[in-house]
Formats: structure tokens, sequence, C-alpha cells
């Protein structure tokens, strides 16, 4: 379902797309505004408790993410570095969410949420990692339960629904995605391990 809503977000985002190009902005460019945007709503409005309205203004942002993709299919312009800057940010914009979420329950006085928080971000930061270094070494893996797609969707309703009077929105979302993160993780390096096995059965033979 999600990957029929980003194709459909994709084509959505031609025309701002087409504007800035005009404008001169780069794909580049773009992945970096969107990042430090991220960073500036998780780091100042999360801990402040304004839930609701850093869900939404992180939403917003979320849904811009692939702008810069779309600008850099549309000019021409994609290429390996562009998309190891996406995938590198990315990784800062979403330690800066986990992490915003993590102090603002440190601060209310729930320090086993806030570690279940940090312990989600962590395992994010896993995911990602198993991934790269699977395909660095020519194997591939399996998606797993919970993508960043996904975990953003949970943390950023839950953030929401938190912060317009939903009781218990936050504990619940941040341990469903610290379990499903784990789960995640554990997918993926099954699926490498069974990859490295058979690589190595068939060089075996």
């Amino acid at each position: 379902m999600l990957q029929h809503l980003r194709s459909a977000w994709a084509r959505a985002m031609r025309p701002p797309a087409a504007a800035l190009l005009r404008l001169g902005v780069t794909p580049d460019a773009m992945t970096w505004a969107g990042t430090v945007a991220v960073v500036v709503v998780a780091v100042l409005v999360v801990p402040a408790g304004w839930l609701w309205q850093g869900a939404l203004a992180l939403a917003v942002l979320v849904l811009g993410d692939g702008l810069d993709g779309q600008m850099a299919r549309m000019s021409g312009r994609s290429s390996t570095w562009g998309a190891f800057l996406d995938s590198t940010l990315d990784r800062i914009a979403d330690g800066a969410v986990l992490g915003s979420v993590a102090v603002y329950l440190a601060l209310i006085g729930q320090p086993w949420l806030a570690g279940a928080s940090l312990w989600a971000l962590i395992a994010a930061q896993v995911t990602s990692y198993v991934k790269a270094r699977a395909e660095s070494v020519g194997l591939t893996t399996a998606a797993g339960l919970a993508s960043r797609a996904e975990r953003l969707v949970i943390l950023l309703l839950a953030l929401f629904c938190e912060g317009v009077g939903v009781p218990y929105a936050l504990a619940v979302g941040v341990l469903v995605l610290a379990v499903l993160s784990s789960i995640t993780v554990a997918q993926r390096m099954r699926a490498v391990h069974r990859a490295a096995a058979a690589v190595e059965d068939r060089a075996a033979r």
C-alpha cells in the first residue's frame, strides 16, 4: 500500500520539483535544506512539548523528502553521490526525530520509554547499516517488517495522537516502534546470513 502511495506522491511532486529547478535550486541543496529543517523542528519543537504541531510539521517535511530525488531525475542529475548524500542525511534526520522524542520522554519523567526510544533509534540505524553493508559485499537482504516509511508513520502518528490528548499514544507508539525495528534487524540479518551461505555453498561446489 505504501508503495502505491509513494508512486502517487512522486507524480504529485513533479510540478513543485519543476518550479524549484526553474529557480535554480539543485537536488543536493534540497537534500540539505530538508534535513536541516527536520533537525530544527525535531530539536526545538518536540522536547518543548508541542507534539501535534511538531508531528504535522515533520509530516510535511517527510512528505517532501523525495523532492530532491524527483528533481534529480527530471534534471538528469541522478548520481551515486546524490544517492549517498540522501541516505546519509536521512540517518541524521531519523536520529534527530527519535532523539528528540527520547529527550521529551526523559523530561516528563519517563526514563524507560526514553530508553525504548533510544533503542528504536539504534535499531533503525542498524537496519540501514545491515542493508548497506550487505550490498557492499554483493549480497541482498529482505526489506523486513518495518521500513523507514512505516517507522516514520508510526512515530508521527503517535506524536500527533499524544499531542491531541489520546492517552498512552506515544508510549504505545514508541514500544511498537522498538519491537518492530528489532524484528526488522533480525529479519535482515537472517536474510544476509542465508544469502552469504548460498554464495559460499556455490563457491564450494
